[in-house]
């Protein structure tokens, strides 16, 4: 017997051929689509234990959905997430004649404050850099891997996937396939690439034994690493290096995006080094930096 709120069948084969058309069309990475299946699949179980459907939704529907996330108290970011799904659910299934109209079309987001993205200063990205314990083959992987991240910027998913083949030491390049299968050339620094070669000469090959990988930087189970395993030993070495701030991989490529404007990088190379495609994702960083300037200036001038 199926359950009040759970999805029926023909939402569950709608909401797959979305997923579907999403990934042939936009080449979302499978993160996405599944944060997108997620959302649908919530709608579509509220929605039938309300006697309505995706396919059969109606304006009043969906707004009565959204009310109840409010009663919910879910955040306002999570309902304009979800809206979003919505809306690019129904516009997709006007395009293949699914439904006549879009009943989503009208509703109002929530309102949102644009937060600022979390860093670190610099002398937090120097002891985090240093907490990896260099004795064992994991913490040598591990600083590489935070060497690495802090010197290009990349978002997590890129580093954990990195292959041999990718890594152009002699060019001081990354060559990387970011969101959406585009490509992009990150300079790396000669401190990253120092620390590539140390990996590469020795604790790589005790980590894998006589096992073949494609990932650059392995596990002792011959696998390369997910991004929560990172995410947990990123965690790990910031207690060890005494960093009290919430931080994550994402943090340490805020950090990169920062630190390059603090220093007086142009807000379009940044751009580039991130991978974004619109300037104004970058520009959340002058915010950063600007904010950083402020806090320097109370703590420091006479009459502050």
């Amino acid at each position: 017997m199926r359950s009040k709120n759970s999805v029926n069948e023909a939402d569950d084969a709608l909401i797959s051929r979305f997923s579907d058309a999403l990934w042939m069309e936009r080449g979302l990475s499978e993160n996405t689509l599944g944060s997108y299946r997620t959302d649908l699949r919530h709608a579509s179980g509220w929605l039938s234990g309300n006697a309505s459907s995706l396919g059969d939704a109606s304006r009043a529907d969906l707004q009565a959905y959204l009310a109840s996330l409010v009663t919910k108290r879910l955040k306002p970011r999570t309902s304009a997430r979800r809206l979003s799904s919505l809306r690019q659910f129904f516009q997709w299934a006007v395009r293949e004649s699914l439904i006549e109209t879009d009943p989503s079309a009208l509703i109002e987001a929530p309102k949102l404050g644009r937060p600022l993205p979390k860093t670190l200063t610099e002398s937090e990205v120097e002891a985090l850099l240093e907490a990896p314990d260099l004795d064992t083959a994991e913490g040598l992987r591990d600083r590489c891997m935070l060497e690495l991240l802090y010197a290009t910027g990349l978002r997590v998913s890129e580093l954990v996937s990195l292959s041999a083949d990718q890594i152009g030491l002699a060019q001081g390049v990354v060559r990387v396939v970011g969101k959406g299968n585009k490509e992009r050339l990150v300079p790396m620094g000669e401190e990253a690439g120092d620390w590539i070669r140390r990996f590469a000469g020795g604790a790589r090959q005790e980590l894998l034994g006589q096992r073949p990988c494609n990932a650059f930087f392995p596990t002792r189970r011959g696998a390369g690493m997910t991004r929560q395993a990172f995410w947990y030993r990123v965690k790990k070495h910031a207690h060890v290096a005494g960093i009290r701030v919430e931080l994550s991989p994402h943090t340490v490529r805020h950090a990169f995006a920062t630190h390059l404007l603090n220093h007086g990088a142009d807000l379009r190379v940044v751009q580039m080094l991130l991978g974004h495609s619109s300037l104004s994702t970058t520009q959340i960083y002058t915010h950063v930096a600007r904010e950083r300037l402020k806090t320097l200036y109370a703590r420091h001038h006479p009459r502050a």
